[in-house]
């Protein structure tokens, strides 16, 4: 029998708040919803990776990196469509939490300060997707469930660490760091502050 609200036996490096105990009860009580939800995050993600190599074409091996991204990031919304498929449901629109809006907010406007605030929040969402799916990896009452997001985590996590190292290659540690600390105290503001709905970034 699944414990429900176990959680991962490790910190996620970088957040600086977990994931509520009101968000674990309402991921597990609506399973369908969370999972449509998050196939709409893979193929954002997705975006978001295929946006930036349009962004900054000419940038040094950045292409190179983040053309994979987008590639595992529509492979795992595949993976999702079709088990969602052999459950009877498929992806449907869903009111998106404001999440994601107010994150991209706080992105500055000239470059090159643009170009490493999009490293630094996209990676914050990696690693938050990579928290949360921990969780249901652990507490999801149906097997198949908690199969699938065991197989999706490795990538949140690796992901996080693609676009850190892309930041770091980029610009001084110590300016890096301190943008992400500024950063991650944000995200987990908006997290605290906006209502809960059923979604993975709520």
């Amino acid at each position: 029998m699944i414990v429900e609200n176990k959680r991962p036996d490790f910190q996620i490096k970088h957040l600086t708040s977990s994931t509520s105990d009101v968000w674990i009860k309402l991921a597990l009580s609506n399973p369908i919803d969370i999972l449509i939800d998050h196939a709409h995050c893979e193929r954002k993600a997705a975006g978001v990776a295929i946006q930036l190599m349009f962004r900054y074409p000419t940038e040094p091996n950045l292409s190179e990196v983040l053309s994979p991204i987008a590639r595992e990031e529509l492979e795992h919304f595949e993976k999702i469509l079709y088990f969602l498929k052999d459950l009877g449901h498929s992806l449907k629109a869903l009111k998106p939490p404001p999440y994601g809006s107010e994150l991209a907010k706080n992105v500055r406007k000239e470059e090159p300060h643009r170009m490493l605030d999009s490293f630094l929040i996209a990676g914050l969402i990696e690693a938050r997707s990579h928290e949360r799916l921990s969780i249901l990896s652990l507490n999801s009452e149906n097997k198949s469930f908690r199969v699938l997001y065991k197989s999706l985590l490795e990538s949140e996590a690796r992901h996080f660490g693609i676009y850190w190292k892309l930041a770091k290659n980029k610009f001084s540690k110590d300016e890096t760091g301190k943008r992400l600390k500024e950063l991650a105290k944000i995200e987990s503001e908006i997290l605290s502050e906006t209502y809960f709905l059923p979604r993975v970034h709520s």
